[in-house]
């Protein structure tokens, strides 16, 4: 992120259930921010990516169901099930297909999620 990047406070962390997302307003934009917890209960992330998935042409992505494949972390399209990198934004199955991703951190348990001037 630029230094003249817009923060938009999203929620607490703890309003976000363990693997699942949330849709949000940031700028102009949707964005599906997840959170990512380990089975051990241990935090493993907060991702956002945008939430309109491309094939579907609709904005779904936070209802889509979170999980790993092959060693990548990712989200799954409730529509067509097509897998999202929750790094990179990048189609596991079809790779002309992509989500932008969003910066995000969490701030004294608030989800804060970076938009572009």
């Amino acid at each position: 992120m630029t230094e003249n990047a817009q923060w938009t406070h999203v929620c607490a962390l703890t309003d976000i259930l363990p693997n699942t997302g949330v849709c949000a307003k940031v700028g102009q934009a949707q964005v599906a921010v997840f959170r990512i917890v380990s089975p051990q209960g241990a935090e493993e992330g907060v991702f956002a990516l945008g939430n309109f998935e491309p094939k579907s042409q609709a904005n779904v992505l936070s209802r889509g169901l979170v999980g790993d494949l092959g060693g990548v972390s990712v989200v799954a399209s409730p529509v067509y099930k097509n897998h999202y990198a929750l790094t990179t934004g990048a189609c596991l199955e079809e790779e002309t297909l992509r989500v932008p991703v969003f910066a995000v951190r969490v701030v004294e348990g608030a989800v804060l999620v970076g938009a572009q001037q």
